[in-house]
C-alpha cells in the first residue's frame, strides 16, 4: 500500500500562498495582467467604517469573484501607521495622514485572487475621489484625498509589506472555495 493521496489544501501550510499561473491571452499582454493568483491588502479607513460602508465594499470584492482570507476590524497603533505609510513620511501630510487613520476603526482585510492587486486598484479608483470614475468605490463614496474610504496596495511587492504589518500568518486563511471553478478556467 503506498502513501496515503492528498488534496491540494491537505498539501498546503496553513496562510502559505498558492501561485497558479496560466497561459496570457493577447489582450493581457496588451493591458499588464499577470495571470497570477495573488494576495492584496485592503483597509476601509475610518471614514468608510463610520459611513457604515464596510459590507458594499466586501459585498463588492465577493461579487468580483475574489476571496476573503484575512478580515479584521481595529484600532491601528500610530506606530503602525508610521510604518505602513513610511514612504510619505516626508510629505506635508504625514501627521494629519496619521491622525486621520488613528482616530477611529479601520477594517483590514486581507484578497486573495487572479490579478486581485491590479483589479483592486481599478475597483477603487484614483486616490483623489474627484477624479475617480462612478462605479469605483472611490468615485461612489469618496468626496475629498483626506477622506477617500479606503486604501488598497498599489503593487505585489507592497502587498508583501503590508499584509504582515496588519495580520499575523495564522490569522490568513486558506480555505477551498467552492465557486472558484465558476469563476476561473
Amino acid at each position: 500500500m503506498g502513501p496515503k493521496k492528498r488534496s491540494r489544501r491537505e498539501l498546503r501550510e496553513p496562510g502559505e500562498v498558492v501561485v497558479v499561473k496560466r497561459a496570457k491571452t493577447e489582450e493581457e499582454e496588451d493591458t499588464g495582467w499577470t495571470g497570477v493568483n495573488e494576495r492584496t491588502f485592503i483597509a476601509v479607513k475610518p471614514d468608510g467604517v463610520q459611513r457604515k460602508l464596510v459590507g458594499e465594499i466586501i459585498r463588492r470584492f465577493e461579487r468580483r469573484g475574489f476571496k476573503l482570507v484575512g478580515l479584521k476590524l481595529l484600532q491601528a497603533s500610530e506606530d503602525l501607521l508610521r510604518e505602513h505609510y513610511w514612504e510619505l513620511r516626508t510629505k506635508p501630510f504625514f501627521k494629519d495622514l496619521i491622525n486621520y487613520m488613528s482616530s477611529g476603526p479601520v477594517v483590514a482585510m486581507v484578497w486573495e485572487g487572479l490579478d486581485v492587486v491590479k483589479t483592486a486598484r481599478k475597483m477603487l479608483g484614483e486616490t483623489n475621489p474627484a477624479d475617480s470614475l462612478p462605479g469605483t468605490i472611490r468615485g461612489d463614496y469618496g468626496v475629498e484625498v483626506g477622506r477617500n474610504v479606503i486604501h488598497g496596495s498599489d503593487s505585489v511587492e507592497s502587498a508583501q509589506k503590508e499584509i504582515p504589518l496588519w495580520f499575523r500568518q495564522d490569522e490568513l486563511h486558506c480555505w477551498e472555495d467552492g465557486s472558484s471553478h465558476w469563476i476561473y478556467n
